[in-house]
């Protein structure tokens, strides 16, 4: 008996959820066990017009549906993942649907609707239709080939996503659109062919579908979607047609096997993650069209040697390459004004960068860890350097920091091990912690126009031999030169200023190591017996002076000379004057051992000369 009622029709026995508007019944969903599904023309004397979208979703034991002449919509979704399903049969007189060989079509046969998710093997797209519709042949598992004839013109939404059997897909001449996720995780997806003339490829269209060897991106395709390519493992080769104007996020990201790209020069944009993770990816060159690199763009591509970037970029995305071990030299060019955080953090083969003369601004971690970068040229134009920018580029032997630079950041130059030079330009206000922490510096001057040094920012520079600290800094953090071991003398040239003090830590220690003495300049306030854990003394040179005649004063080798003397690494100007009133600075020169001689070869070309220096 239990037998006997499994072939009974189903409307007989119809547990269906539905609703109701304007006298019409929408059929929602199906809470009971059926193998043949009879959808009714009425129920409760409505009429049946529309089966809702996902309303027979993943019904794991339905073999047939029939569908009444009343029903007049179908939504997405709603036939979509039942895996044994064989046949959809419609009633010849419904004006809106048809059926052909099991499959769900519209009246004119011109989009194909659903494909029964139990069909198997190959399948050839009618001749009349146009549009594979969304989810037509969602999660058709058993599918293994597919042809689409001239006609088809578009593939939509989800069209051919979780066909997990489908090896090969002909696209036929007349595609033009391949909708978001078409064929988002075909598993075994090897070859797709045709298609020359699509436009667009979508969101996630080839999203990883891991065995798949290559697409003909052709000449007509402007945009390629967002993770379009994700994870498409098979890729060796692609060519970007000069059509495309946007490579979307992540759309080739863990395309492992790629070896080359050559982008076309019509893109403007690679986004976000574009290339992430291609670890196979060797040569790269982003076109002149391109304006815009995103953030991730190459990340982690660890077999990358050799990047052109196109000469229209004007930003280098955050984090853009980082991780990738093989480049050894970036040209910046001239067009790119911002270098994103971490642009090009880890690049552990990096030895060179040339930053271009328009860049504005170096983020956060930029070049962290790029161990052996051993010169970079900052340009003038580089008003903002980011925290951490070379941090542990413990290649780098000297840096000029540009004059329009005002903060040097947290941890910028942290463990920069064989930092030995370092020039701070008048226009700094401000050192953060630990921007210069394990330098090899040797010789350091403050500038006047600095305010505050930051926590441990020379901390462990135990090279440092010299220091002076300029007149305006009014507050010295937490161990600033604290096992600066060989450092024993410190000139300040202003008031004293505060200490801080580490959280948990009682005293409000400057300096520690061998000891040494702080030295003010006379007239100057506030100071004590002790400055930041070193006993204080007067400066007693508090101006630079010019030293007599044991010292080489007068003419020599047809040349006036003259010895200057002051503190130790201090800048002194040498000003001249005819008339005792009028002074010119001719040379501004530093006094590397305390003293400097001046030699003025054009002095006999004035009736008269005075000379005087000055502190700069």
């Amino acid at each position: 008996m239990a037998l006997l009622m499994l072939t009974l029709p189903l409307s007989s026995r119809a547990q269906f959820n539905y609703t109701t508007n304007n006298g019409a019944i929408t059929i929602t969903g199906w809470h009971g066990l059926f193998f043949y599904l009879i959808i009714p023309s009425t129920i409760n004397g409505y009429p049946v017009t529309t089966i809702g979208a996902k309303a027979f979703y993943n019904q794991p034991n339905m073999l047939t549906v029939t569908i009444p002449e009343s029903v007049t919509s179908i939504g997405d979704e709603a036939f979509s993942y039942c895996t044994v399903l064989t046949n959809f049969t419609v009633n010849a007189a419904n004006p809106s649907f048809a059926s052909e060989n099991g499959v769900l079509f519209n009246k004119a046969l011109t989009k194909l609707i659903q494909f029964p998710g139990g069909l198997t093997g190959s399948f050839a797209i009618p001749n009349s239709v146009t549009n594979i519709g969304n989810y037509a042949f969602y999660f058709c598992y058993k599918l293994t080939n597919v042809i689409m004839f001239n006609a088809v013109t578009s593939v939509g939404d989800y069209a051919f996503a979780y066909c997990s059997s489908l090896t090969n897909v002909t696209l036929g001449n007349s595609v033009t659109s391949i909708g978001n996720a078409a064929f988002t995780q075909c598993a075994h997806l090897i070859s797709v062919t045709g298609g020359e003339n699509v436009v667009s490829i979508g969101n996630s269209a080839f999203y990883y579908c891991n065995l798949l060897t290559g697409v003909t991106i052709g000449n007509s395709v402007a945009n390629i979607g967002d993770r379009a390519f994700f994870s498409c493992q098979g890729f060796g080769n692609i060519t970007i047609g000069n059509s495309v104007t946007n490579i979307g996020d992540r759309a080739f990201e863990t395309c492992s096997g790629l070896t080359n790209v050559a982008i076309g020069n019509s893109v403007t944009r690679v986004g976000d993650y574009a290339f992430g993770d291609c670890s196979r990816l060797t040569s790269v060159t982003i076109p002149d069209s391109a304006t815009s690199m995103g953030d991730y763009a190459f990340v982690a591509c660890s077999g990358l040697t050799n990047v052109a970037i196109g000469n229209s970029v004007t930003n280098i995305g955050g984090w853009a390459f980082v991780g990738c071990s093989g480049l050894t030299i970036i040209i910046i060019p001239n067009s790119v004004t911002s270098i994103g955080d971490g642009a090009f953090a880890g690049c552990s083969g990096l030895t060179n960068v040339a930053i271009g003369n328009n860049v504005i601004s170096i983020g956060t971690n930029t070049f962290w860890n790029c161990g052996k970068l051993t010169g970079v040229t900052i340009p003038d134009t580089v008003i903002s350097i980011g925290n951490g920018a070379f941090n542990s580029c413990y290649g780098l032997t000297s840096v000029k920091i540009p004059n329009g630079v005002t903060n040097i950041g947290d941890q910028v130059f942290y463990s920069c091990s064989n930092l030995k030079s370092v020039t701070i330009p008048n226009s700094v206000t401000s050192i953060g912690d630990e921007a210069f922490y394990f330098c090899s510096l040797t010789n350091v001057t403050i500038p006047n126009n600095i305010t505050s040094i930051g926590d441990a920012a020379f901390e462990d520079c135990s090279s440092l031999t010299n220091l002076v600290i300029g007149a305006g800094v009014t507050n010295v953090g937490a161990y600033a030169f604290g096992g600066c071991n060989n450092l024993h003398q410190v000139y300040f040239r202003g008031n004293a200023p505060t200490v801080d003090g580490m959280a948990g830590q009682t005293d409000n220690s400057a300096f520690f190591g061998e000891g040494g003495t702080v030295y003010y300049v006379s007239g100057t306030t506030d100071w004590s017996t002790s400055f930041g854990g070193w006993p204080t003394a007067q400066w007693y040179q508090p101006q630079p002076q010019i030293l007599g005649s044991g010292y080489g004063l007068g003419v020599k080798s047809n040349q006036f000379n003259l010895t200057i003397s002051w503190a130790t690494n201090t800048s002194v100007v040498v000003e001249t004057s005819t008339n005792l009133q009028n002074w010119t600075p001719i040379i501004t020169n530093t006094l590397v051992n305390g003293t400097n001689v001046f030699a003025d070869p054009t002095w006999t070309n004035y009736p008269q000369r005075f000379y005087r220096v000055r502190s700069q």
